[in-house]
């Protein structure tokens, strides 16, 4: 039985889900097919963290700044959708703290000393897995388990089949299919764009012990409370697709995220996701060039930090609306 939503987007993590309930939110009637098992946006700690993130990455002061637009678009985003955002801060603990407060006035954010670092409320977080599931029971938006094996379009519609046979019609599709291969169909230059994300493996390990109030990071970890006790990472390992956790590196990361914290626990399970990247670290967002195909990929490590804008610039661009300001550097035919 084949059926015929106004959008279809393949994948559902962050990316695809954002872009979905964005668009059903403004009255699309949206398919989500969802591949099924863990993506890399469910094994994340939910960081919405623009000024660490631009200060360990050292960013100029423009990315500093679409970084923290980015996350100024979430308190409307997350009151619209049923997500909790936690407006906790973060603290960072490492070396010439005075020089990291500077540097982070100079980008824009708010930062001051305490007695073991710096702290800014400038990074927010989120709980991941009620958030995807929030985000997943938007009116409008339908959710089907289904592994994508065919793209076929004409000047019309777009045909999406999958593996068991089923089949789903629509003139726009979003592929959100985060580091996945180029599905079988689809055109060459969308195709390369998708072959060209750079997988990078990541993992992170749930440790129970007293949480902190907010994030804690340091030089190369970072610990994200969570209910029970901590989620200590996480390694940055590009061109790596393999998921099994590699329990050296995890000890070694507890072992240091311990230390950050200056608390004792017990390490639980370690899990890895696959995140991908562009050539300049941000999202592939918007048209591909090809008639009703879109693009939702690569989001790097700030795949919850700039979700709901992706899903506004994919869905501007689906509905024809003047593109917003940050959806220039954010398109998929810049490296063309």
């Amino acid at each position: 039985m084949a059926s015929s939503p106004d959008v279809i987007v393949i994948g559902a993590g962050v990316l695809g889900l954002c872009t979905a309930a964005e668009l059903a939110a403004r009255g699309h009637a949206v398919t989500v097919i969802d591949p099924g098992g863990p993506n890399a946006s469910s094994i994340a700690a939910g960081m919405i963290a623009p000024a660490l993130e631009s200060l360990l990455e050292d960013v100029s002061a423009d990315r500093a700044a679409l970084l923290k637009r980015a996350r100024d678009l979430w308190p409307a985003f997350a009151e619209s959708h049923g997500v909790k955002l936690l407006r906790e801060g973060a603290d960072w603990r490492g070396p010439d703290t005075q020089a990291a407060v500077a540097r982070l006035h100079v980008l824009g954010f708010d930062a001051r000393l305490n007695p073991l670092g710096l702290t800014t409320p400038d990074d927010w977080r989120i709980e991941v897995a009620p958030a995807l599931k929030a985000l997943a029971r938007a009116p409008g938006l339908t959710v089907v388990r289904g592994q994508v094996v065919r793209l076929t379009g004409d000047a019309r519609r777009w045909r999406v089949e999958a593996g068991d046979g089923r089949v789903w019609f629509s003139p726009t599709v979003v592929l959100a299919t985060g580091v996945g291969e180029p599905v079988a169909g689809l055109p060459d230059p969308a195709a390369a764009a998708v072959s060209a994300v750079t997988p990078i493996r990541g993992q992170l390990t749930f440790v129970s012990t007293a949480p902190p109030p907010r994030v804690v990071r340091g030089p190369g970890v970072y610990a994200a409370p969570c209910e029970g006790g901590v989620v200590i990472g996480a390694t940055m390992e590009p061109g790596r697709r393999d998921l099994e956790p590699d329990p050296v590196e995890a000890e070694r990361k507890v072992a240091a995220g311990l230390v950050l914290l200056n608390v004792t626990g017990v390490a639980g399970p370690t899990r890895v996701g696959i995140r991908g990247a562009s050539a300049d670290g941000l999202p592939l967002a918007g048209a591909s060039g090809e008639p009703g195909l879109h693009l939702a990929l690569a989001p790097r490590r700030n795949g919850w930090l700039i979700g709901p804008l992706v899903g506004q610039v994919v869905a501007d661009g689906i509905e024809g609306r003047a593109p917003m300001a940050d959806a220039a550097a954010l398109d998929p035919l810049r490296f063309a």
